[in-house]
């Protein structure tokens, strides 16, 4: 793959700046209308469904409008063009995998009920901007028209190409089989949990949900929101730019996610020959197509880049090693309608209609844990994974031989084939990134049927401490799973402590004596006043101590059947002994004691808000999960972690306690930034206003949406 610089716009590229990305001008019911609450949460209240969709896009235009122009103009592959050389990357990416033109043809494929609340959600966009030009930023103001195509770009890059093949990726190819290292355990992600009524103290089933993911602005951002239309009332929370919900209840039903590894993007190694490359004793001519971008210097002037791609039976040309093109297959590029299914699971009224949209299978990738008012309770390995008739999980982690059809996946396991658990007697579900065999513990599914495609001993010791707390409570309340969500206990220290204590006993100079009675009184939390903690975290991060992620040094290795006693113990207590020196070490010359309250270094920071924090990273086998940006002058900042928090009970009507830790509005100058900080760093969280009457109760403003 060649990148030719050129200093002059071509006609080609003139053309692409010029094209008008304006979605058709939906024009809503008089009466509709958005209330927005003194957390900045906006009330949508629609008279028809498409003014429901407008209102969303409108809300997030005043919400997050320079975010949200980004995120667009990063899918349509021109984001150099509006914002600078430094989203060149992105841009080739989307070239390279024909994500604006895929969208296109996507937009085509729509069901026309669907295209027309795409249109609506981009033309609510559109308003907003028009109505308020100057709440958005210059170059935000750039990327304006906005349309449905960037909705669908938008959401086949994040669903395929940030989570499941992000750009970095073909910095990294895989090496060949032979050469494939093992993954890290545990990813940083997210947790969710079903419980059944036969485990809830009130009868009704209860959903937590708590994903986690990077707090700077971009696309990882959530926004939670309030849809309201006849026969319409959901609540929960998505990703910036999405225009259904990904985390929602209703009083039927609810639904979260956590992120899996399905396995969905395949490298092949080709043979290059005279014309092209051979499959299947055949050339195959390379299908070449050439993009020009434009790229924004900072003197307002532009040159241009020329992406030139070569296209293969199995996909893009996306690296080279030792001469043989290496090209890529992403799973879902077939698969046009994953927005919709998203809002058909949200709006099914129980199980049955539920299940009839997760049929559908148009969502790549996540976990899914489910609840309903009927008392059903479901967990899902959801995704698209592809369906290998040979090899293992390593084999098709390498990159595989691209010369026959034998290698070349076209197919994807069904609904029924993929790993799930329905009603579990033990009554309930959980997931914390870990693969599925332990989701309803002590019942475990077996790992050998997907042995090709899911890995089958890769552990998260937060997901042992979720499972340890969901078998201390015979019967849990919402009180009490909130009580559970704050969790900031550690496993890992709970596994390896007391190994760790009697190996500095014996091993141990003074300074490591004195970092062992330390950790001895430590209530082995990371809570703002836990004194011990941040020692812990220094000794747990250097060489010689134990990995929570890649579950190394223990001395007991990981078994699916003993989640709460495997992996434990210390495999080399000297080496652990050496560790706590060093970390003892840097901890008086860092900040001058071994026993420093962890809130005191770990912040929450935005804006002129500066508190402390509790939580603590997944590593460490905490559950509320906050991690945190390198040291800068003896403290670190919170930038990952429990992004959106919510604790549904089904009651009638159903009942939630929510709170999206960083706020509600990336805007400059919104109040509601950081508004919601407080109530972190104190562990509470807000209620859900659902009825209008609570909502005109706690009202801050009206946006009138009717003509």
């Amino acid at each position: 793959m060649r990148i030719l610089r050129t200093v002059r716009l071509t006609l080609g590229a003139l053309l692409l700046a010029g094209a008008a990305h304006a979605a058709p001008g939906h024009r809503p019911t008089q009466g509709s209308e958005i209330l927005w609450d003194r957390y900045g949460v906006a009330h949508v209240y629609a008279r028809t469904v498409t003014d429901l969709f407008y209102g969303f896009g409108w809300a997030q235009a005043r919400s997050h409008g320079d975010i949200l122009a980004r995120l667009y103009a990063q899918a349509r592959g021109r984001a150099a063009e509006y914002y600078g050389a430094q989203e060149l990357e992105s841009d080739r990416w989307m070239a390279i995998n024909d994500v604006p033109a895929r969208a296109r043809r996507w937009l085509a494929q729509q069901d026309p009920a669907f295209r027309a609340n795409l249109e609506a959600f981009a033309a609510g966009i559109n308003a907003y901007e028009r109505a308020h030009p100057d709440a958005l930023s210059s170059e935000a103001r750039r990327v304006f028209p906005v349309s449905a195509v960037d909705v669908l770009a938008h959401a086949q890059r994040l669903f395929q190409f940030v989570y499941a093949a992000p750009a970095s990726i073909a910095r990294r190819l895989p090496p060949d089989a032979a050469d494939v290292p093992d993954a890290p355990a545990e990813p940083p992600g997210s947790n969710g949990w079903a419980i059944a009524p036969s485990r809830s103290a009130s009868g009704h089933a209860m959903l937590l949900m708590n994903p986690h993911l990077p707090w700077e602005p971009g696309w990882n951002t959530y926004y939670e929101i309030q849809l309201t239309a006849p026969g319409i009332d959901l609540y929960g929370a998505t990703q910036v730019g999405l225009p259904v919900l990904r985390f929602v209840f209703s009083d039927y039903l609810g639904f979260t996610h956590t992120v899996n590894a399905p396995n969905a993007v395949t490298f092949y190694r080709l043979k290059p020959v005279p014309g092209g490359y051979l499959f299947d004793n055949r050339v195959l001519a390379f299908q070449s197509r050439t993009t020009q971008l434009k790229v924004r210097q900072s003197d307002g002037s532009f040159t241009t880049d020329s992406v030139s791609v070569r296209a293969t039976v199995h996909g893009p040309v996306v690296g080279e090693r030792d001469g043989a093109p290496i090209a890529m297959r992403v799973a879902g590029l077939d698969r046009p309608a994953a927005l919709e299914q998203y809002w058909r699971m949200a709006i099914a009224h129980d199980f049955a209609g539920f299940q009839a949209a997760l049929r559908r299978l148009q969502i790549p990738t996540f976990n899914i844990l489910y609840a309903d008012r009927d008392g059903h309770i479901e967990y899902l390995y959801m995704g698209l994974v592809p369906r290998h008739g040979f090899g293992d999980l390593h084999f098709w982690s390498s990159t595989v031989a691209g010369d026959t059809s034998k290698t070349l996946w076209s197919d994807y396991l069904s609904y029924d084939e993929l790993p799930k658990v329905i009603d579990p007697a033990g009554g309930t579900l959980q997931n914390s990134n870990d693969p599925p065999w332990d989701a309803a513990w002590p019942e475990t599914l077996d790992p050998a049927p997907y042995a090709r495609e899911i890995a089958a001993d890769r552990v998260s010791l937060r997901m042992a401490r979720g499972i340890r707390m969901l078998s201390e409570t015979s019967k849990l309340s919402l009180a009490q799973l909130i009580a559970d969500k704050w969790s900031t206990r550690s496993e890992l220290a709970d596994r390896i402590l007391p190994d760790l204590l009697q190996a500095a006993a014996r091993y141990g100079d003074e300074l490591a004596r004195q970092a062992a009675q330390v950790l001895a009184h430590w209530d082995r939390c990371t809570n703002a006043d836990s004194r011990g903690a941040l020692l812990f975290l220094n000794w747990s991060d250097r060489p010689g101590a134990v990995s929570g992620y890649a579950a190394t040094g223990f001395a007991r290795s990981f078994e699916l059947q003993q989640p709460l006693t495997t992996p434990g113990g210390l495999a080399d207590p000297q080496a652990a002994v050496a560790a706590l020196e060093a970390a003892a070490r840097d901890m008086i010359a860092i900040y001058g004691a071994l026993d420093v309250p962890w809130g005191a270094v770990m912040r929450l920071r935005i804006g002129a808000v500066d508190l402390p924090a509790s939580g603590g990273p997944g590593r460490l086998g905490v559950f509320n999960v906050i991690d945190f940006a390198p040291l800068q002058n003896a403290t670190r900042t919170a930038n990952f972690g429990g992004s959106y928090n919510a604790l549904v009970s089904f009651d009638s009507p159903a009942r939630a306690k929510v709170l999206l830790s960083y706020g509600e509005s990336s805007q400059p100058g919104s109040a509601h930034n950081s508004d919601q900080l407080p109530l972190l760093s104190q562990g509470l969280l807000r209620d859900a206003w659902r009825t209008r009457a609570e909502v005109e109760a706690n009202l801050e403003s009206r946006d009138p949406l009717g003509q």
